[in-house]
């Protein structure tokens, strides 16, 4: 597509970057920029890249990369200031420069390419540029006027997220990248500070809207032009900071208080329109991706039109390609600035698990490349979780460590999660649940908990379900159960519950949801309100029907308890009869059971202290809640932190934290461990309180994972279960992946003999020896940004 005439709406470095790409690549495309402010008006201080995004820059125009080369602060090391102590962790590897600097390198190379930028001018009207031009670029940033003009064609999403913060600047240069955590009369600060070049640092001073309105709200200048700083509020961040600012100045530039807005796009394009930048998306600052995205999109944008062989194939391979990368580093952020708003959950914390937690925040930094990168750092973590355990013991992965739920010890953190089978007749469990139950626990987890077992033939949710409302079904569960005591260390547990208005569907491959076409059965709920359309509605039970559904949930843990389940859980998620009680989607009644959140609870835990009184005491009783709906109206967080206290208080031992299925037309944000933020809440206002366990599930598929989440706290227990059906000795090869073989990794006598994994080839060659002998044995780098006078 050579010739090409393109306008650039947005001098920012998106915008310039890929001016200057896509002229270098063809010279004669008529690249024309347009650029509101001044060539060297720019609003922030500094500007983090990671490797791999420099690394693009170097492949793709190393003239630019040179350039910035020259003006870059280097760093490995990350600081982590929590109540006194400094606890570091090295090997992270990061260059910053100035955004100034930045844009300045980007405008000289688009005018050394012949790129005509326009500064102090305002672009012609949109249409004029879309009728004049190929193609036209929205980089106006993330309160784009482009993208509002057009918000019914790219239908953009906005969420302004829960704390304040001010970007601004210090004289104070940093040697590393400093997180600050403050706990002040206001509550808890943080200082998000780095290094940019020789003279200066970023200093993004950030709290909760709670904390920040004790503390600036009678102060803050709220309705500031542009341009202009809110310096009341700034001398008062002088003064609360005056110990990290050790005499230094703070820096203002535009800087006043701000709600972080997360921006997604259903589309980022419109004919010949593109979004490019934080016009298209956003991610919160902590991760420091702004910039970094802006750059990336104008890379692959810019080759995207020198692969393809048009416009249209060019723009949709664009948007391809960058999607999913975004919406990954969406979900980082997204994690990483919801722990911030929580940070008040974490501070007492102790100061090794502190820190441990706030770099593994965004869940892409894990356990496993964190010990990569600074082995000593994960060392000490380690031993510090070895030495907290009830019973200290030896540094071992955390997952091997092992735990008391209620009453129950467990050989481990690994739990099998209830999976449904849908491979029993007329609800009597077959030979298939031994197999399948018992190559789970011989295979090494912790505790193996069955799929949800009925407790009518009403309750199924298919025909293949199994149930526990016979003598028959008893004695084979107990022959399961007696298999898994007899021949492993595992514990297992029974998951009871209702299908409610989600019953009488065909089994799963057959069509998920999908009602019986014959032979079905009467469904219910609380309320005549189907799950889909294509569902069936259900009939509104009566207050005879719960009485009566609840002693069928009481005959049923009964004859658990005889089968010789080590572990009862309730079913009160995922859109089943007890779930369906508490979602107000699901919920409609006007009686005592409808309405608040609090009568709408009084059925669930009606039927828990029913259960719970028939179980022995002497056993732990679980409950699984669904701590969001996925849903506008539906139950959120917030909602899922009282739905567990009340069950903690009501006795129960664990919560088992997962979401969603309640509605069919549900929105889940899917991604890896997806669901962990919500038993991180959790645990963290519940669990520690009330000394109840809280078990994280939900696209949870490494061993990596699992570690992480008991290291920085957000769980007791991890449930997986896809894994499981992959590899049903997950658990031991966990082990065996990571070195490990002690207590709460056990192999089966018979299957010791496998304990070691098989090789897969030579991996013998010679060693090194005399390198090794010049440079030693390599360690973790812990490089700080130190600039002598030859810096620029």
């Amino acid at each position: 597509m050579s010739g090409m005439r393109t306008a650039v709406v947005g001098g920012g470095p998106g915008g310039l970057y890929f001016a200057a790409l896509a002229k270098q690549l063809d010279p004669t495309h008529e690249i024309t920029v347009w650029e509101r402010n001044a060539p060297d008006d720019t609003f922030g201080f500094g500007v983090v890249f990671s490797d791999e995004t420099l690394g693009g820059i170097e492949h793709a125009d190393p003239a630019v990369y040179r350039e910035m080369e020259r003006h870059f602060a280097r760093w490995d090391d990350i600081d982590v200031h929590h109540r006194g102590r400094v606890t570091t962790s090295g090997g992270h590897g990061f260059a910053a420069m100035s955004r100034k600097e930045l844009l300045g390198i980007l405008q000289r190379r688009c005018a050394d390419l012949g790129v005509t930028v326009h500064f102090r001018a305002e672009a012609p009207d949109v249409e004029q540029l879309r009728a004049g031009n190929d193609l036209v670029l929205a980089g106006d940033g993330a309160n784009s006027a482009i993208r509002t003009r057009y918000a019914d064609v790219f239908r953009p999403t906005v969420e302004t997220r829960r704390c304040k913060y001010m970007w601004l600047g210090t004289d104070l240069v940093f040697e590393a990248f400093e997180f600050y955590v403050e706990e002040t009369p206001h509550g808890v600060m943080q200082i998000h500070g780095y290094p940019y070049d020789r003279t200066g640092s970023t200093f993004i001073v950030e709290m909760h809207e709670d904390v920040w309105q004790r503390a600036f709200g009678d102060v803050a200048a709220l309705d500031l032009p542009p341009g202009e700083s809110d310096t009341k509020s700034i001398e008062l961040v002088e003064q609360l900071f005056a110990g990290v600012l050790g005499g230094h100045r703070v820096v203002a530039n535009n800087s006043k208080w701000l709600n972080f807005r997360s921006l997604s796009n259903e589309t980022w394009r419109h004919g010949n329109l593109v979004l490019i930048g934080d016009a298209a998306h956003t991610a919160h600052f902590s991760i420091g991706s702004g910039t970094k995205l802006a750059m990336e999109d104008a890379l692959a944008l810019a080759a995207c039109l020198h692969e393809q062989p048009d416009l249209d194939a060019a723009l949709t391979a664009y948007e391809q390609e960058r999607r999913p990368v975004v919406l990954s580093t969406q979900r980082a952020a997204r994690a990483s600035l919801e722990w911030f708003e929580d940070i008040a959950h974490y501070v007492d914390q102790p100061p090794e698990q502190f820190a441990f937690n706030i770099v593994t925040r965004s869940r892409r930094v894990t356990h496993d490349n964190l010990r990569l990168r600074d082995p000593e750092f994960v060392a000490g973590v380690d031993a510090w979780f070895a030495r907290s355990q009830p019973e200290p013991a030896e540094p071992r992965p955390p997952m091997f460590h092992s735990f008391r739920l209620g009453g129950l010890e467990l050989r481990n953190r690994v739990v099998v999660s209830a999976m449904d089978m849908y491979s029993a007749v007329d609800g009597l469990p077959t030979d298939f649940h031994l197999v399948h139950l018992g190559s789970k626990a011989l295979g090494g987890a912790g505790l193996v908990m069955t799929e949800m077992v009925c407790v009518s033939p009403e309750g199924r949710i298919t025909p293949g379900c199994s149930g526990l409302y016979t003598p028959e079904q008893e004695a084979v569960w107990a022959r399961v159960v007696d298999f898994v005591h007899g021949t492993t260390d595992a514990r297992i547990g029974v998951q009871l519950g209702h299908s409610g208005r989600k019953g009488s569907t065909r089994l799963m491959w057959e069509g998920i949801d999908e009602p019986l076409p014959e032979g079905g059965w009467e469904v219910v709920g609380p309320s005549p309100v189907p799950y889909s359309p294509a569902n069936a509605v259900p009939r509104e039970l009566t207050e005879a029907d719960l009485v009566e559904i609840r002693e069928q949930f009481v005959a049923s843990t009964r004859s658990a308890a005889r089968a010789g389940f080590d572990v009862l859980e309730l079913h009160c998620a995922h859109g089943y009869l007890l779930s369906s009680f508490i979602s107000p989607l699901s919920n409609h009644r006007t009686d005592r059971y409808g309405g608040t959140l609090e009568n709408r609870l009084r059925y669930p835990l009606e039927v828990f202290d029913a259960v719970r009184a028939a179980w022995p005491a002497d056993r732990p009783v679980t409950v699984r809640i669904s701590a969001t709906d996925w849903y506008e109206g539906g139950t959120d967080v917030d909602d899922a932190v009282r739905v567990a206290r009340a069950f903690a208080e009501h006795g129960a031992d664990g919560i088992d934290v997962s979401t969603g299925q309640v509605v069919k037309d549900e929105r889940p944000a899917f991604g890896r461990s997806y669901q962990t933020p919500y038993a991180d809440r959790i645990r963290n206002e519940v669990g520690r309180e009330l000394g109840v366990a809280v078990i994280a599930v939900g696209a949870l598929s490494s061993w990596d994972d699992v570690n992480s989440i008991l290291l920085a706290g957000r769980a007791d227990l991890c449930a997986l279960g896809r894994p499981h059906l992959y590899d049903p000795q997950w658990t031991l090869h966990a082990a065996a992946e990571q070195g490990y073989s002690g207590p709460g990794a056990e192999w089966p006598a018979p299957f010791r003999a496998g304990s070691r994994r098989p090789q897969t080839g030579r991996t013998d060659g010679p060693r090194p020896r005399l390198q090794l002998v010049r440079e030693g044995v390599g360690g973790t780098r812990h490089a700080r940004w130190r600039p002598g006078p030859d810096r620029p």
